[in-house]
């Protein structure tokens, strides 16, 4: 009976405390499959990620980190720290992208397929890219995963956002962070304002991160 409730516990435990790179398949470090027929990618194309955002969003009413700089503007306080100096590949493939290119502001999500957080929170991810069209970018990083399984995942739950793949887990190891999910907020100077390991998010959590961190004001 003790080990019936222990193994019912796993899951549960994996929610609320994210995944380690144990927690995954043990084949998924291969990376994606290769020789195989591939189906039309769910995720759109990542070559409008060095773009900025085409326009503002309404500010919330302090600079990010409720400091009191100016609206819509990180707290010069806080200066944040840039992205690593890395190259990914894309979902869709064409050019690599590299992190320090990519235009804020933005969230990018770190997930995979086999995490039960991850599953759970990325259709708020999804749903905040609708509501952000042209303002805010959101960027998936798919981590130690097959390509089927985040193909899988992205058709699934209709994840359209760009997807960047991290099968050596290159990104975190640059955070010193070894769980996902794991949430990066960037400013538009391309600065990380905040790293969120809390958990899976929900869109009230998610507005209120963007509200907070980049100083900007989005529905929930």
């Amino acid at each position: 009976m003790r080990r019936r409730l222990a193994a019912l516990a796993v899951p549960v435990l994996l929610v609320l405390a994210g995944c380690t790179a144990t927690t995954g398949p043990q084949d998924a470090a291969a990376g994606p499959e290769r020789g195989r027929p591939t189906r039309p990618s769910p995720f759109a194309d990542c070559a409008t990620l060095t773009a900025p955002p085409a326009t503002p969003l309404a500010s919330g009413s302090a600079g990010a980190g409720d400091g009191g700089g100016t609206p819509g503007s990180p707290d010069p306080a806080d200066g944040g720290s840039r992205l690593p100096e890395l190259v990914l590949s894309c979902f869709t493939g064409g050019s690599p992208v590299a992190l320090r290119d990519i235009r804020g502001p933005a969230v990018i999500n770190v997930w995979a397929s086999w995490c039960p957080p991850c599953r759970k929170e990325l259709p708020a991810f999804q749903r905040l890219s609708v509501r952000a069209a042209g303002q805010l970018q959101v960027i998936g990083v798919n981590s130690r995963d097959s390509r089927d399984g985040a193909q899988a995942i992205g058709e699934d739950f209709g994840i359209r956002f760009p997807v960047l793949f991290d099968q050596g887990e290159a990104l975190q190891r640059e955070l010193r962070r070894s769980a996902v999910p794991l949430t990066l907020l960037v400013d538009a100077q391309g600065r990380v304002r905040h790293t969120d390991t809390s958990g899976a998010l929900d869109d009230a959590r998610l507005a209120d991160l963007v509200r907070r961190h980049l100083g900007l004001a989005v529905p929930a």
